[in-house]
């Protein structure tokens, strides 16, 4: 029996990918930098992240991997490591790493380190599979204590165009990129089904919950003042956020792709129903 193995066993993207192998009969190990205070799905074995450690990569066949650093430094001896012992590695790019362009032409600090462990991958000599996803569904959790609150949300760039995707979308996809034959040396733009703005994403979460919301824009410094006086939003990552809005508004509409129902042979989910499943953290009932 093959092996493989997850990294990030307690993210949204990663413990989705563990319980669905695991679902499935297979071999799960997964990484935790925590692992005393992982809950992991029943029949997954929870490790350190460290690769070196005896056992870590025995009889592994097959990994995932997103990339949880601020930085790429790690890249080159977790890639070296893998390509010891592991035949085929799914990795989930994120930044809005752009293909084929060079890490240090990427347009902002995440995706150049995004891009830098893509190249280190697809130079180790494994096989290997790109998802690149577009925004999470998840994020729109970010607005869920203005949402209770009242039946606004304050907010910059309300017309900003996104094609958000359901995590457990991506997890299907990689699972199938994991399991399947014929997806190596490929590079998936994962979107969910719609284009939607920031407003029209509220509005839909409204209807979910039983609410009409509206939108309420903001001024690029208005917002950034919102941002930084919310202790709960990392005071390190507002600027980058804002630039990469500011980015993702001058650029061309994004499209929605097939590839979701294409290799999971299931549609996309859209935001109303990922809505209707987290109603209850916007203060609604769970329908």
């Amino acid at each position: 029996m093959s092996t493989y193995l997850v990294f990030g066993a307690t993210g949204n993207v990663g413990r989705r990918v563990a319980e669905r192998l695991a679902r499935g009969g297979a071999a799960v190990r997964a990484t935790s930098r925590n692992p005393e205070a992982a809950k992991p799905p029943q029949g997954v074995e929870v490790i350190t992240p460290d690769l070196e450690a005896p056992g870590a990569l025995d009889d592994v066949d097959a990994a995932f991997l997103m990339w949880p650093f601020h930085s790429a430094e790690p890249a080159r001896p977790l890639v070296d490591a893998l390509k010891r012992r592991v035949r085929h590695v799914v990795f989930m790019t994120g930044g809005g790493a752009l293909p084929g362009v060079a890490p240090e032409e990427q347009p902002n600090p995440v995706a150049r380190w995004h891009a830098t462990v893509e190249r280190l991958i697809e130079r180790s000599g494994m096989d290997w599979t790109v998802l690149s996803p577009s925004t999470f569904m998840a994020n729109a959790l970010w607005w869920s204590t203005q949402i209770k609150a009242g039946d606004s949300v304050r907010g910059a760039f309300g017309s900003l165009a996104m094609t958000p995707i359901h995590q457990d979308d991506i997890a299907a996809v990689a699972v199938h990129a994991l399991t399947e034959p014929g997806h190596e040396g490929h590079r998936y733009t994962l979107t969910g089904p719609e284009v939607l703005t920031q407003a029209e994403q509220v509005r839909l979460i409204g209807e979910a919950i039983g609410r009409p919301l509206r939108w309420q824009e903001l001024t690029l410094e208005q917002e950034r003042a919102r941002l930084l006086a919310d202790p709960g939003f990392p005071a390190g990552f507002v600027d980058e956020l804002l630039d990469g809005y500011t980015t993702m508004a001058a650029a061309p509409r994004p499209q929605v792709t097939s590839a979701v129902p294409d290799i999971t042979g299931a549609p996309a989910t859209t935001l109303s129903a990922w809505a209707a499943e987290h109603a209850a953290a916007f203060g609604g009932a769970r329908r």
